[in-house]
């Protein structure tokens, strides 16, 4: 293992100089994101709290020494950041990637940003690629993909579709609070069963229960797996650290409903933060195997781009006392520096401290019989949409086009430009091409654990 030097503080910023935590946000304050040109600092410009200039105040006569005039403060405080919802209309909603080290090589996301606001989030920069802050913007300016189910429907309509296990929740929790609005999630799970197309969800809320009725059809099918992640048992941890998400009971329970109800259930113990939750990993363990779990991983805290400042900040605000303590730790895991982009490396960190986590988790979850067989998602029962068939006349196609479910935008939406969403329906799916052959080739049964 590199040897990491400590000579100079691990962290730039001072407890002292700390943000206040702000109720209910994860994130202190927004950070400067990478592409932003102009930077906006807040000064004293000499003003008293009186409302007068600093100077006339120090000039006026003391006609009275033994009375002395008290002010009220007339400044209002800043009103808390409120969440906002931006609708949009996504052009393509499936993305792919080929990295060898996530179980899974599709993934739709139906929002942008993420009210649940945990702060360690590596999914935070992706906000400034809109002209946001990874900060509170990511938790409080969110976007929705308004026609998420219509083109997700589109794309696995085209010829040639291959279907692998569709992964969702992968950048933002798609069961974050704004879907008991939206139900783009719902819609999505509605179109996987019509097409017995398989999927998989990692979610931190308990909402995922709502949709129990779809999930339980799934599984019967073999088509679908849930992964709750389950960071801390400590309530009043939570609350700081992923602060809108379901509280840790609550997500046990979720786990013991979708158990008894046949759907194959998943735990992920993630991040792990050294001296903040590292220490809870077996008793996280040990309760998501009783409420019913079979499967478990991890993956150790990443800092990509600026959620290196907003952890620091956040530790600064919360646990001053043991912030350089973390941030040297975290060096330790990953070669001298607080983030590691390397494929096999980025996800459980390297050296001693790694590998003892390796080990604990190793020993865990064989005591607890976790992990002891692979689950495999049945990708030969995949039916191409009926809308997109071309066996159907053209008046039955448009009859099965309005008859779909579609998400309907929650009322008074507006598109990314400001204009409101027209408040009839949008028709879901397209009219076939002719006879075509839409049975792909699957590639098999498909494990989460390749």
């Amino acid at each position: 293992m590199a040897r990491t030097d400590h000579s100079f503080p691990a962290g730039s910023g001072s407890p002292a100089a700390a943000p206040a935590a702000l109720r209910g946000r994860g994130a202190v304050t927004n950070v400067r994101h990478r592409f932003q040109r102009d930077d906006r600092v807040q000064v004293d410009d000499g003003w008293s709290s009186s409302g007068l200039p600093a100077d006339f105040v120090d000039a006026v006569p003391d006609i009275s020494p033994k009375v002395i005039p008290i002010l009220p403060d007339a400044r209002v405080a800043p009103a808390a950041p409120k969440t906002t919802v931006t609708a949009e209309e996504a052009r393509k909603i499936l993305s792919r990637n080929d990295s060898p080290d996530i179980p899974f090589d599709v993934a739709v996301n139906p929002y942008r940003g993420c009210e649940h606001g945990c702060v360690y989030c590596y999914a935070r920069p992706t906000h400034s690629y809109l002209g946001y802050s990874p900060g509170l913007d990511f938790e409080t300016r969110l976007v929705a993909k308004a026609n998420a189910v219509q083109a997700l429907r589109a794309e696995i309509s085209r010829p040639g579709y291959k279907p692998s296990p569709i992964n969702i929740g992968s950048a933002t929790d798609a069961y974050q609070p704004i879907e008991r609005d939206w139900r783009l999630t719902r819609g999505m799970l509605e179109l996987m069963l019509e097409t017995r197309h398989p999927v998989t969800i990692v979610t931190k809320n308990a909402l995922v229960a709502r949709d129990l009725d779809l999930l339980a059809a799934l599984a019967e099918q073999k088509l679908v797996v849930v992964y709750m992640s389950i960071t801390t048992l400590d309530a009043s941890m939570a609350r700081t650290l992923e602060p809108r998400a379901a509280a840790p009971w609550r997500r046990l329970e979720a786990v013991r409903n979708l158990t008894a109800a046949g759907v194959p259930v998943g735990v992920l113990v993630a991040p792990v933060i050294p001296f903040i939750n590292d220490d809870a990993m077996e008793h996280i363990l040990q309760e998501s195997k009783a409420a019913g779990a079979h499967y478990a991983s991890y993956t150790v805290i990443r800092l990509p781009w600026e959620v290196k400042t907003l952890f620091e900040d956040w530790l600064n605000a919360h646990y001053p006392d043991r912030a350089q303590r973390v941030l040297h730790r975290i060096e330790d895991l990953r070669n001298g520096r607080r983030n590691d982009p390397n494929f096999g490396s980025r996800m459980r960190g390297t050296g001693i401290w790694a590998d003892l986590l390796r080990q604990r988790f190793a020993v865990a979850t064989r005591k607890l019989g976790l992990n002891r067989h692979r689950l495999a998602l049945d990708t030969d029962r995949f039916q191409p949409p009926l809308a997109a068939g071309g066996s159907a006349s053209l008046f039955a196609a448009a009859a099965s086009a309005a008859d779909a479910p579609v998400s309907l935008s929650p009322a008074g939406a507006k598109a990314s430009s400001g204009v409101p969403f027209s408040s009839a329906a949008p028709m879901a799916g397209a009219f076939g091409r002719g006879e075509r052959q839409w049975r792909a080739m699957a590639a098999g049964q498909l494990s989460l654990f390749d």
